[in-house]
């Protein structure tokens, strides 16, 4: 719908009025809210369009690939922060393919020079912006992988590795205890599916006191810490830690 609304043509105005007449003929009340929030996100979406127009300009050249483009606008996006009059900004950039139940040999290395790619690309915006000590950058997945094979991949697994990067992040460590990777070890539930040494609660939590939420406020949000001794892990290099 947005897409047809496209300021650059004589006939965006047209539409627009279309549009306006169209939401407003359902009198219902469930209506009335949708063509609220329609509404809302059209202003918005224009709010954001000029907050970039205006923002700084960012030369580090992205490659056309779907994750390295969403991570430009989150670039841009952060560029445009005085003019969109935010403080804090999170955001949220999904990059599938990692279920590999098939064909894991030749689309795991490939899933991972995206990734690395497409952060390396992030990584000298912030820099550009000077802000790569004001960004911390994660991953997050459901879910890992097996050490057993199907045959041609893995299948659900349970403990993985995640990945955090930024200027304030105490890098080059490996954070947790790494696992046995021999099947019917302890640390194998079944099947080869590695037990999780560190909650992602614990992990996320350590975020969130970066993010500048107290020690109350994470453990309202995340109330399964009170099952662990040690609430956050020390990802910064200043010590934030519970």
């Amino acid at each position: 719908m947005f897409g047809g609304l496209d300021p650059s043509h004589n006939w965006n105005e047209r539409r627009i009025t279309v549009l306006d007449k169209l939401i407003n003929l359902n009198p219902h009340k469930i209506g009335q809210a949708y063509s609220d929030k329609l509404n809302q996100s059209r202003t918005n979406a224009i709010v954001v369009k000029n907050a970039l127009e205006n923002a700084p300009q960012i030369n580090t050249q992205f490659n056309d690939t779907r994750l390295e483009n969403d991570l430009n606008m989150v670039a841009q996006m952060i560029s445009a922060r005085n003019e969109l009059n935010m403080n804090r900004q999170v955001f949220f950039i999904g990059f599938g393919g990692w279920d590999t139940h098939d064909n894991q040999v030749e689309q795991h290395p490939e899933l991972l020079t995206t990734l690395a790619n497409a952060l390396s690309k992030f990584n000298a915006a912030l820099s550009e912006l000077n802000l790569d000590d004001k960004v911390v950058t994660y991953t997050a997945s459901e879910f890992g992988r097996t050490l057993t094979s199907n045959g041609d991949g893995t299948d659900h697994g349970w403990g993985g590795h995640q990945m955090v990067m930024g200027g304030a992040v105490d890098g080059g460590k490996i954070f947790g205890q790494l696992p046995s990777l021999e099947l019917n070890s302890e640390d194998d539930a079944g099947e080869g599916r590695i037990i999780p040494s560190t909650s992602s609660e614990q992990f996320s939590a350590s975020l969130a006191q970066w993010f500048g939420l107290s020690d109350s406020e994470i453990l309202e949000i995340f109330p399964q810490l009170s099952r662990f001794d040690k609430k956050t892990i020390n990802l910064f290099t200043e010590d934030l830690s519970v």
